[in-house]
């Protein structure tokens, strides 16, 4: 087969057949030319133009994708998008054995995936230095809002790619964190027949089995249908905390004509887990009088400690081109989300550190949460004089309703070098009882400039109104029902040379709504983000390899902090400055490379004073990773591979005065796979060198461990 040739826009051509290689004017030409010579026709083998074209939505060919719709809402080159985006891809998170979404972003650059350590409820993570799990979650680009304890999760076996956006990007998906947004990318409804089913078992003896099929529905071409389903049970390196899950998502698609298709889809996911350890910085970060404290200790209550959550969403997405000028979609989701959790968590010592008594809160929450989302867009491509453009309408509504219960009290201490566990009943008593709702509309435009098929400038602007109604049950005086808008803009220029070298600089501003209330009674004001950033990507047409530069400065504004009396204020400003660099290439047949380093200077210039000039907590200012595989191409080992990684994170505090610091720690993980035919199978080890290490603090009394070795083996099938 011959190399496949790229052109600007990302389309890529192969020719096969005996005679790859020969253009095809030429081989038309000689064959021409030798029957009227002989007076007799030339049979050549056939040759196939086929088209590669990388989809937005669909798979990325290997580590290195080209194509994105998250960071403007329209299918897109890379090299033409004036913002950091970073992509993985199924083939990268089968080769990694990734589990979790946070486990299939250890190596993307300006992500701190699994901020929390080994917690089997939640997908923590920081984007740029800053929580982003709450606002930035995102699913085919519509958004999955949580607050309080009310959490989504999505499976990675049902996912295509994900996509990190770094940066502010409210003016397309309304509020949202100004550290960027995590964008997961569905599987959809395949045109070719495929069946894959695979299973596997990691060293805790948690095993599971997946099942993907889908292709056509019939002989008329219109129908099309995928299911994706995975179970999964057994333990984790924490004792009685299992780490149970049932997940199925079908999908269907109708094309009754080249223009126009409906994808109906839904999902349902069941988790069955128990809560995390939380322990205190004496006796994880530096030892107590009596040591450590074991990273396999529980210390809950088996009697009573639960979390489960039953998630189920289901929605369309519907495109319809006009022509080759007009393009209108909606895409639509309703999401039901119900968490029970009781669980017994620590609080610090009881008494002091010589006691090794775990003090212990006693806590139930029982959120109830519907989400609404609906995305209607208009596209349009045109040209004035030079100037081509591409203008996205767009009109979005999100509603989001939960109903919130939560308790405390007391509960008995736990003796840390003796368990015993006892009857434990759950808390009567209860702090919160509200039901919130939220609705936000949203109205944006956007303008794709390309000048002279080089310089692409992206212009957008976008208006909200959010309400927000919080009925208090327990102190109806705290009640409120407050309503805000927000303006979001973005303006981001780039140039693309014929070497795939594409310098680039942007500033974007952003929001995200903030429930409650000032000590007025007013409804606090959105927080606010605002950046600057430029860069260089390059991405060369003759080659799979893809390397990235990004340097900005980054404003988090009107966030809420608390003084010493822990009252609540809206004087809060963190800025991040940062430089992140990024490196996705295939080196030659077989070896894959991915390296990323990220280096941020996080300070809060605004906020109590005696925060003043710190760093957050919990946020390491340093990220490094590097992974590399390998697979035979020819011989007896043909079919064989391995791959290796590095992961580093830097220190990080566990108070906000910086008195107490988390280390940086090194990982290592690896990887052997071997495919012969329909099969594959691989043995996977993260953190293969078992290091213990704590993943961060939130304070001086809630520090959390991070994942020891994990090995698993699989096995798949595919025909």
């Amino acid at each position: 087969m011959s190399p496949p040739i790229s052109d600007r826009r990302g389309r890529r051509f192969t020719l096969q057949g005996t005679l790859a290689g020969v253009s095809l004017l030429a081989l038309a030409t000689t064959a021409v030319a030798q029957e009227q010579e002989q007076g007799t026709p030339l049979t050549l083998d056939t040759v196939h133009v086929e088209s590669e074209r990388e989809s937005a939505t669909g798979p990325v060919g290997g580590y290195v994708a080209r194509q994105s719709a998250s960071g403007t809402k329209t299918d897109t080159s890379l090299v033409e998008t004036p913002q950091a985006v970073s992509v993985v891809g199924q083939e990268q998170m089968e080769a990694q054995q990734a589990q979790t979404i946070v486990e299939a972003t250890r190596y993307t650059p300006g992500v701190r995936s699994e901020s929390f350590g080994a917690d089997s409820r939640n997908d923590w993570f920081l984007m740029r230095g800053f929580p982003s799990q709450e606002a930035g979650y995102y699913l085919d680009g519509l958004q999955l809002f949580s607050s309080s304890f009310s959490t989504w999760r999505l499976e990675p076996f049902g996912l295509e790619r994900i996509e990190a956006v770094r940066g502010p990007s409210s003016v397309l998906y309304g509020g949202t964190n100004p550290g960027g947004l995590l964008n997961l990318v569905s599987k959809r409804p395949p045109s070719e027949r495929l069946l894959h089913v695979e299973a596997g078992i990691n060293e805790y003896l948690n095993g599971y089995g997946g099942i993907d099929l889908g292709g056509p529905i019939g002989q008329s071409g219109q129908w099309f249908y995928r299911v994706t389903g995975l179970a999964r049970g057994g333990n984790t390196q924490v004792r009685y905390i299992d780490n149970n899950r049932l997940f199925i998502a079908p999908s269907v698609t109708w094309k009754p004509s080249a223009s126009t298709s409906l994808t109906l889809h839904g999902s349902y996911l069941v988790d069955r887990t128990r809560g995390q350890n939380f322990l205190p910085f004496v006796g994880t970060v530096v030892d107590a009088p009596y040591g450590r404290i074991p990273t396999d200790l529980f210390t809950s209550e088996p009697d009573l400690d639960r979390f489960k959550r039953d998630q189920a969403l289901i929605g369309y997405e519907f495109e319809h081109r006009f022509n080759d000028t007009w393009t209108v979609r909606q895409n639509l989701r309703y999401g039901h989300l119900a968490i029970n959790f009781q669980n017994l968590y620590g609080v610090g010592y009881e008494g002091s550190p010589e006691n090794a008594r775990l003090a212990r809160g006693n806590f139930v929450t029982t959120p109830l949460a519907n989400l609404v989302t609906v995305d209607n867009q208009a596209q349009v491509r045109f040209d004035t004089g030079p100037l081509h453009h591409t203008v996205l309408f767009g009109l979005d509504y999100k509603h989001y309703a939960l109903d919130d219960e939560q308790g405390y009290e007391a509960g008995a201490s736990l003796n840390l070098l003796n368990p015993v566990y006892g009857p434990a009943t759950p808390t009567e008593s209860r702090y919160t009882l509200n039901a919130v709702r939220q609705n936000q509309l949203g109205v944006y435009l956007q303008d794709q400039l390309r000048i002279a098929e080089r310089l692409n400038l992206v212009l957008s602007g976008r208006q909200d109104w959010v309400g927000i109604r919080l009925d208090n049950e327990l102190f109806p005086t705290s009640s409120y029902d407050g309503r805000e808008q927000a303006f979001s803009g973005r303006a981001g220029l780039i140039y693309t040379f014929d070497n795939g070298l594409a310098p680039y600089v942007s500033y974007a501003r952003s929001f995200n709504p903030v429930a409650g209330t000032n000590a007025a009674g007013e409804l606090f004001e959105p927080e606010r983000g605002q950046q600057l950033e430029a860069g260089i990507k390059f991405q060369p047409d003759e080659m799979k390899t893809s390397l990235n530069l990004s340097v900005f400065e980054l404003r988090r504004e009107n966030f809420l902090t608390t003084d010493g009396a822990f009252n609540q204020l809206q004087i809060g400003e963190v800025r991040s400055r940062g430089l992140e660099l990024e490196a996705n290439a295939s080196l030659m047949q077989g070896l894959d490379l991915i390296g990323s380093a990220s280096l941020y200077q996080l300070e809060i210039i605004e906020g109590a004073d005696f925060e003043v000039g710190k760093v957050p907590v919990g946020v390491p200012q340093l990220l490094a990773s590097l992974w590399l595989d390998y697979t035979f191409q020819n011989g007896l080992l043909k079919g064989l591979g391995a791959g290796v990684g590095g992961r580093h994170v830097g220190a990080s505090f566990a108070d906000r005065e910086n008195a107490l610091e988390v280390p940086g720690f090194t990982l290592v993980d690896a990887g052997v796979h071997y495919e012969k035919g329909p099969w594959r199978a691989a043995l996977n080890a993260s953190n293969v060198l078992d290091d213990t290490y704590v993943s961060s603090c939130s304070s001086a009394t809630a520090c959390f461990y991070g994942d020891r070795r994990r090995a698993t083996f699989k096995v798949g099938y595919t025909w």
